[in-house]
């Protein structure tokens, strides 16, 4: 049986919540389950708003939820230089293409959209409206003179080339629930197409978070990517860029979000109550698994 290595990856951008503690105690779990291998990464390629203080914390909630990874964490922001790797194969095969329109100019552009035509802009999974030009709005020539006077400038995946390059139908397998019972997953079918031309890198950072993830992964040797159902559809993505990268596609399961009084995911952004804020309130790691319904302790699964 293949070895059985997950991970779990925040960003140190704020304090960890109930929503943090359960993905990396599932994650955490399961790994103990399948006496497999549980990691941390630390996804900081936003250098702007990820801080040392906010690692640090990172490693403090995790000591105190009783959750040891197995190795250092991954630092994204010390592997720009696979992300750009990456990138530069994609650009090779002629799928990246620069974009030089601010944020600004294309709200402008869906909002002339949605006022012709008397219908809301085509939306990605996420609600965002999709890139609303095209690669052929410019030439590709001009694209490389815009690009070499130093003009701002996003990196964007042409969808319709890199789907021709598919070769067909594109699949995951996603886990219904981690018992070992659901070990192979059901297949679903990729739908990269919903999401557009997005974004993989800016001029002053190398990737995003749809690249980076899908190279962490297949440098980290993931087998299972255990997160969020909010990222469910962005796996789309991530299977594309796995299918053109030529790297392994992990076996994924998405898990239920913890929703606030209002429903709505838990977000640093909302000031979410932190995992700090329970530890000084005198809770345990003990009682942060019973109120997120997880079992006191997992046993690792008998080996055959």
């Amino acid at each position: 049986m293949s070895a059985f290595i997950c991970r779990f990856a925040p960003s140190p951008n704020g304090r960890l919540h109930l929503g943090h503690a359960f993905s990396a105690l599932l994650n955490a779990d399961a790994a103990r389950a399948a006496h497999g291998t549980f990691l941390l990464r630390i996804e900081d390629i936003d250098t702007t708003r990820c801080r040392p203080e906010y690692e640090q914390a990172i490693g403090e909630d995790l000591a105190w939820l009783g959750i040891v990874p197995a190795d250092a964490p991954r630092r994204q922001s010390a592997h720009f230089a696979d992300y750009a790797a990456a990138l530069e194969r994609l650009e090779r095969m002629g799928l990246v293409y620069p974009c030089f329109e601010s944020r600004a100019e294309i709200a402008r552009k869906v909002a002339e959209h949605e006022a012709r035509t008397g219908r809301p802009a085509p939306r990605d999974p996420d609600g965002a409206p999709l890139y609303p030009f095209s690669r052929t709005d410019l030439s590709d020539a001009v694209r490389r003179q815009r690009r070499a006077a130093g003009e701002p400038f996003v990196l964007r995946l042409d969808m319709a080339a890199a789907l021709g390059h598919s070769g067909g139908a594109l699949f995951w397998h996603e886990l219904d629930s981690l018992s070992p019972a659901c070990a192979s997953g059901t297949p679903l079918v990729a739908e990269p197409a919903a999401w557009g031309d997005v974004v993989l890198a800016r001029r002053d950072t190398p990737t995003s978070y749809h690249l980076s993830v899908v190279v962490d992964d297949a440098m980290q040797s993931i087998s299972h990517v255990i997160r969020g159902q909010d990222l469910k559809a962005a796996t789309s993505v991530h299977v594309l860029l796995q299918h053109l990268l030529r790297l392994p596609s992990p076996i994924y399961h998405h898990h239920r979000l913890i929703l606030d009084e209002q429903g709505r995911k838990l977000s640093k952004s909302r000031d979410s109550t932190s995992l700090k804020v329970l530890r000084d309130q005198g809770m345990s790691g003990a009682d942060v698994r019973s109120m997120l319904g997880l079992p006191a302790s997992v046993q690792p699964t008998p080996s055959t």
